[in-house]
């Protein structure tokens, strides 16, 4: 009996080991991984464990059971993010869990934009095609200002207009700036008279990234930005951090630029409350490319400065603002030393530029939905002056912009399916006062539009994604109401090849002031723009149809982009010569035309080697043609070509990071030829004529070494040539009576630029 009850405790001792050293394999030999964003899961990433291949569930997880004792090669990938690898050394024992936090790839790919729904969403996620234009490519390409950075972006060109003042303006797929839509910070503030110089007034420091929506996209922001759209999202404070830099440039060795930068940022332990500070200072001389004692680039002085802050009520509540101001004094012409009205020929603009804006945000503890309610504004006066020889043409400006609205998103889950429906209403009030008592010139005009919208972000599956939603506008020079149906596809055919189609429709209401209503110089005196009284609105319809392909894989990602479109404008807005006035002044008209259709395509290339070497470049082909010719001149035959539109252009920026602390970067800007409007009466022009001008490219070198402090702090010197090859118009018109808006091709010639900048991280 002992020896009975001895065999069968053994037994069933053994058993129990059994079971036990079973029970412990089955829940030990696992490796279990977590991918991470921010601290946030990160579904759908792509995790390799030798052989093995899995995808991260909705909590960001994978594992691997029943694993032999090994040395295993872990490695993990996502667009847009860095890629991880690791050797991970098993025992086929216990279990292993490991954890990584991946870093955005530097290639931004896949990073969290707002401009198509209003809502934080992955890049490749959204149905509408997001560009970043990010810090890095304004630094790459030592861009001072959002004029210099903006054309690194496929599909859209900077252009300066004005031979005496320099004004600028934005042209996405081919239209001209008033069909592009700015927003700061996901509000309509940026009006007309602001787009004449504040492209080039907004410094690069205050910028954290910009948003690129072509052609219609969402329903959210208005049905004037048929063209396209472009979110400037300024600078969020997210650590403590203060950085300065000094730039010291020479124009052609003739003309000297200083630009001052400087930046703060803090926030508290708890993270609840923080503010971003920037301020810019420029000064740069005139600069004459002819030698015939009138400028090509205007002398300017400019200071601006500004703050955004934000404050965590509470986990629900968050309430931010914005404030900052632009001062800038532009003088172009001669005789700089005299008085504006005193010199033979002159432009002069001081501008005192004020914006800001409040915003709240209501989202709950579940994020089920979200509320948001906002209200932006700008103020602008302007005191300024145009002519030659003669003291009448002082002219002063004011402009009011007021944006409010509200906003309401809601997700649900239908079928199956994912789904945020948003709803809002905003409101947009414009004034604009600009006269010049001399030229008998007024405008003296307030609009105002509201707006209702509608719009469903439906992810269908794991491929499918419709973004759709319809807007009902009503703008005070309008008579009828105006509904914008606007309609996005997302097909995500593998993880690394996506397609997108769109459909938008689009309207631009008669308004009294555009960007082409600046007052330029032609014929001996002015050139000057009026408005049919019988104007209607331009109704466009867009299509949109991109193939996105990228391919990240743990030391090489590279990708491509191909985006067709078509834009149909009916009722175009076109300009024709009406003759001079009884001063001898030349007029043009702004009218109702028939049709017109801008159609092409944009290719885009990028790849990063093992983060060592990085290419990003787009080109951008087209046509932009109207119906029938239009007459800008009474002397020679129209046109149906746009004018000052070239049918190819493009860019790239060419990066290396040898070292960690040194890297260097060549960039190019190609311009095709086009035709430009040249108007007699300067010496070298007697008659009117269609000139087809000569193909641009400029490059551009920066090299950059930093020096690491212990403390955090780091000192940055950099050193460059802009316009290598001083690729720069050469035929400008001489003397006081040259037609000012015969300007082409790069906006300066060749500058060397020398930077010291000095920061603690």
């Amino acid at each position: 009996m002992p020896e009975n009850k001895f065999l069968s405790c053994l037994l069933k001792g053994f058993f129990v080991l059994i079971c036990g050293l079973s029970i412990d394999l089955s829940a030990q030999n696992t490796i279990r991984v977590e991918v991470l964003d921010s601290n946030k899961p990160l579904p759908n990433a792509t995790v390799y464990l030798d052989s093995l291949v899995q995808f991260t569930d909705a909590l960001g997880q994978v594992e691997f059971s029943n694993l032999p004792k090994d040395s295993y090669s872990l490695k993990i990938s996502f667009v847009g993010f860095k890629p991880v690898e690791e050797i991970i050394s098993f025992d086929g024992k216990s279990s292993i869990d490991v954890r990584f936090d991946l870093e955005e790839e530097s290639l931004s790919l896949n990073q969290m934009v707002v401009s198509g729904t209003r809502t934080n969403k992955r890049r490749l996620d959204s149905p509408v095609a997001v560009n970043i234009l990010d810090g890095a490519t304004f630094d790459k390409t030592q861009s001072n200002t959002l004029a210099e950075g903006i054309c690194f972006q496929p599909g859209l060109r900077l252009e300066t207009d004005c031979q005496t003042c320099n004004y600028t303006q934005l042209r996405m797929n081919g239209l001209a700036g008033s069909y592009s839509q700015i927003l700061i910070d996901s509000r309509p503030v940026f009006s007309a008279l602001m787009g004449l110089y504040s492209l080039e007034q907004i410094p690069a420091n205050q910028i954290e990234r910009i948003e690129v929506v072509k052609g219609g996209g969402s329903v959210l922001f208005g049905s004037n930005a048929i063209a396209g759209t472009v979110n400037i999202i300024t600078k969020q404070p997210r650590n403590n951090s203060w950085s300065i830099s000094e730039q010291a440039s020479v124009i052609d060795g003739s003309a000297w630029e200083n630009f001052l930068k400087a930046n703060a940022n803090i926030i508290n332990e708890e993270e609840n409350l923080g503010i971003s500070l920037f301020a810019s200072n420029q000064n740069r001389q005139e600069y004459d490319a002819n030698g015939d004692g009138f400028s090509e680039l205007p002398r300017i002085k400019n200071n601006t400065f500004g703050a955004k802050l934000f404050t965590q009520l509470s986990e629900e509540h968050r309430l931010g603002g914005h404030i900052w101001s632009i001062y800038e004094y532009r003088r172009g012409g001669n005789d700089f030393d005299l008085p504006a009205d005193q010199a033979d020929q002159s432009e002069e603009r001081t501008h005192n530029i004020l914006v800001g804006g409040v915003d709240y945000n209501f989202t709950p503890v579940d994020r089920d939905f979200q509320l948001q309610a906002y209200t932006s504004f700008q103020h602008t006066d302007r005191i300024h002056y145009t002519g030659i020889d003669q003291s009448d043409g002082w002219g002063t400006s004011t402009n009011n912009t007021l944006i409010s609205g509200i906003q309401y998103s809601q997700d649900a889950n239908l079928l199956g399916t994912q789904q945020t429906f948003t709803l809002g209403y905003d409101f947009i009030y414009d004034y604009i006062f600009d006269e010049i008592k001399g030229y008998d010139y007024l405008v003296d005009q307030s609009t105002f539009q509201h707006g209702i919208f509608g719009q469903a972000d439906w992810v269908l599956s794991r491929k499918w994604s419709v973004l759709a939603g319809l807007r009902l506008n009503q703008h005070s020079n309008m008579e009828a109401l105006a509904f914008t149906p606007r309609i996005n596809l997302l097909y995500k055919a593998t993880d690394k090849l996506q397609f997108r189609a769109g459909y938008a429709e689009g309207f631009k209401a008669p308004q009294a002031f555009e960007s082409d209503l600046h007052i330029a110089f032609a014929g001996g005196g002015i050139s000057y723009i009026t408005v049919d009284p019988d104007l209607k609105e331009e109704t466009s319809n867009s299509y949109s149809l991109s193939v996105d392909f990228n391919d990240p894989r743990p030391n090489f990602i590279y990708g491509f982009t191909v985006d067709g479109f078509i834009t149909n404008l009916q009722n175009a807005f076109i300009l024709e010569e009406i003759g001079t006035d009884e001063n001898g002044n030349q007029a043009l008209l702004r009218t109702n035309g028939g049709s017109s259709v801008v159609k092409g395509v944009s290719l885009e290339a990028r790849f990063n080697i093992n983060q060592k070497i990085q290419w990003e470049s787009g080109f951008t082909l087209q046509s932009s043609q109207y119906e029938d010719a239009v007459a800008w001149s009474e002397n020679i035959e129209g046109t149906k070509d746009y004018l000052r539109t070239p049918n190819q252009y493009g860019y790239f920026v060419l990066s290396f990071f040898p070292l960690a602390s040194f890297n260097a970067s060549l960039s190019g800007v190609y311009t095709g030829s086009m035709y430009v409007p040249h108007f007699g009466g300067a010496p070298e022009q007697d008659v009117d004529e269609l000139v087809l001008s000569p193909e641009f490219f400029e490059l551009n070198l920066k090299i950059q070494k930093e020096f690491r402090f212990d403390n955090r702090a780091v000192l940055g010197l950099s050193a460059g040539v802009k316009n290598i090859f001083n690729q720069y118009q050469s035929d400008f018109d001489t003397g006081a009576y040259r037609d000012s808006n015969y300007i082409y091709g790069p906006a300066r010639p060749r500058s060397l630029f020398f930077s010291l900048s000095l920061g603690m991280e």
